[in-house]
């Protein structure tokens, strides 16, 4: 038998790691959780939210824009970002993510290896995932 683990929007567990922060993250598949070197989140970014600017030693960060619209900024070049556009982010590069639209911006995010993100981001303020939230994870909202 194959070791298989299953998550869904209405039961992942969703934290925001900072109180000013302005995007939140619903963990799907982590260490913790799954024994796994790597972490997959559903990444929610509130209208004019951003990461704040950041890197990796190590990781690369995967992102696929699920819903909403945005711009990614690393290393002096910009990049406009909508849904169905996937971006790959290198180990060593300075980089934001910001939402750019009206609605929320919903991103599928991958960091691999884990890089201590799943830690970072447990150890942050639990916060419920609205019906908006659900609406768009669950696949009956679009942007």
């Amino acid at each position: 038998m194959i070791p298989v683990s299953t998550e869904t929007v209405a039961t992942a567990k969703a934290f925001r790691i900072a109180p000013g922060d302005t995007n939140y993250f619903a963990v799907l598949f982590d260490p913790e959780k799954d024994g796994i070197k790597n972490i997959f989140v559903i990444e929610i970014f509130t209208p004019g939210g951003a990461t704040p600017p950041n890197t990796h030693a190590d990781a690369h960060e995967f992102f696929y824009v699920l819903s909403g619209v945005g711009i990614a900024r690393c290393d002096g070049k910009e990049l406009p970002l909508k849904q169905g556009d996937a971006m790959l982010l290198h180990p060593g590069h300075e980089h934001v993510v910001e939402n750019t639209g009206s609605k929320k911006l919903y991103c599928l995010t991958v960091m691999t290896p884990n890089e201590g993100f799943a830690e970072l981001i447990r150890s942050g303020t639990p916060v419920a995932l609205d019906a908006e939230d659900l609406a768009v994870l669950g696949g009956i909202g679009h942007g």
